[in-house]
């Protein structure tokens, strides 16, 4: 089995353009091709989950992997799945963005001569005129087709500004230059790019030949990486500061039993015959499976070690057995304490578990909080500063666990 037939197998790819030569080209190891990467954020997250397994498993085969980072296109902002404008950044935050980006990627592609490159489409879009892109570029677009993409159809009745409008030419222009300056033959992305990508595609063939050999590749990148966020929930990123590698454990523990197998698919680097038979798996199995996925998946992005230390304290927690050690912890100074005492509604807030009191009240009075593996129902429970010495390890509904301790 080719890898090309490998992804087809694990679910990954949705549409294609050409697509024999597209098999011929990743099956061989001659594809040079590209994800990007807007900086939205000072890390990537498990929305970029999927696409950074898919540069890992081309590289792995032979393909020359190119990272765009959007440093350029952060100015615009991508429409595609948006009801409204996304903020702007400056300069300074698009940069610290990018610099971030890089850092994290690096664990799962290997960046060097003759290996991954990374590229920032800031270095050429921004010094770009606006006549000559008008007069180089813009013949090559019809408004009328630009209108049909869904990316934009979805914005029309709300209101779509000229500034997003230009993202899929801002888009389009980044495989064209890729294509010139790196021999770039084939890009990739979500299927909610699929306009965009194709808008590319077209530029070098109109810009450059009918001969111009550009491939595009569409895969259920963004759909199923958001389905798969809405089954657990919450932010999760894979910055360590910002999700703890046992918070990323136990966000891949706690998927559905209608998903997990499809994400050990997709995810991981397991053989497929391997997963074929977890297909048979059921009931507590499945549990198993969780397992399998989040253990697989906290190793990829933080390391063998972290891993194990999640899968232990994740066991310990929910089964008992293992160790408490590696839980997340909120350590509170003594300042957080009134008379040597803190209530259950001020504690939650402080450790970030509830947004405001009145939310921390509701969550208590609808049995939604235990401590110490005991439902704590009343509002007003008070915890001293010897019993946080000792630690308490508050469980906020079935998934989010967290000790808190003081100075």
């Amino acid at each position: 089995m080719g890898i090309y037939e490998e992804l087809v197998a694990r679910g990954l790819i949705a549409q294609v353009t050409d697509e024999d030569e597209i098999r011929e080209l990743i099956n061989n190891g001659k594809a040079t091709f590209y994800i990007g990467f807007d900086p939205t954020a000072d890390s990537l997250h498990v929305g970029h989950f999927m696409a950074l397994c898919l540069m890992k498993r081309l590289q792995m085969a032979g393909n020359k992997p190119v990272a765009l980072i959007g440093g350029g296109t952060g100015y615009i902002g991508d429409p595609s799945g948006r009801t409204d404008m996304r903020s702007m950044m400056t300069p300074e935050i698009i940069k610290h963005n990018c610099d971030c980006f890089k850092k994290q990627m690096s664990r799962f592609i290997e960046f060097g001569e003759g290996k991954a490159q990374m590229v920032n489409n800031a270095d050429w879009l921004l010094k770009l005129n606006y006549i000559d892109v008008l007069r180089e570029v813009g013949p090559c677009f019809s408004v009328n087709n630009m209108l049909r993409a869904e990316c934009y159809k979805q914005r029309m009745e709300k209101g779509l500004s000229f500034l997003e409008f230009n993202y899929m030419i801002m888009q389009s222009y980044d495989f064209y230059h890729l294509y010139k300056e790196y021999g770039c033959n084939m890009q990739f992305g979500g299927d909610d790019q699929w306009s965009n990508m194709l808008g590319g595609t077209e530029l070098i063939r109109k810009k450059l030949g009918k001969d111009a050999y550009a491939m595009t590749i569409t895969l259920l990148l963004n759909s199923e990486g958001k389905k798969m966020g809405k089954t657990v929930g919450g932010a999760v990123w894979l910055d360590p500061q910002k999700t703890s590698p046992y918070e990323f454990y136990q966000y891949w523990r706690n998927v559905g039993d209608a998903d997990v197998l499809k994400c050990i698919r997709m995810l991981t680097f397991l053989p497929l015959e391997e997963i074929d038979e977890m297909d048979k798996w059921e009931g507590a199995k499945l549990n198993t499976a969780k397992e399998i996925l989040a253990f697989e998946l906290t190793k990829l992005v933080h390391g063998e070690e972290e891993a194990q230390k999640a899968q232990e304290t994740s066991r310990a927690v929910f089964a008992g057995v293992g160790s408490h050690e590696n839980m997340p912890t909120i350590e509170l100074d003594k300042a957080d304490l009134e008379d040597n005492k803190i209530g259950i509604l001020s504690l939650m807030v402080k450790g970030g578990l509830c947004a405001s009191n009145g939310e921390a009240r509701r969550l208590v009075q609808q049995g939604g909080v235990s401590v110490d593996d005991q439902k704590i129902t009343d509002p007003s429970h008070i915890f001293t500063e010897d019993a946080l010495k000792e630690g308490i390890i508050v469980k906020k509904g079935k998934k989010s666990i967290t000790k808190f301790t003081v100075k």
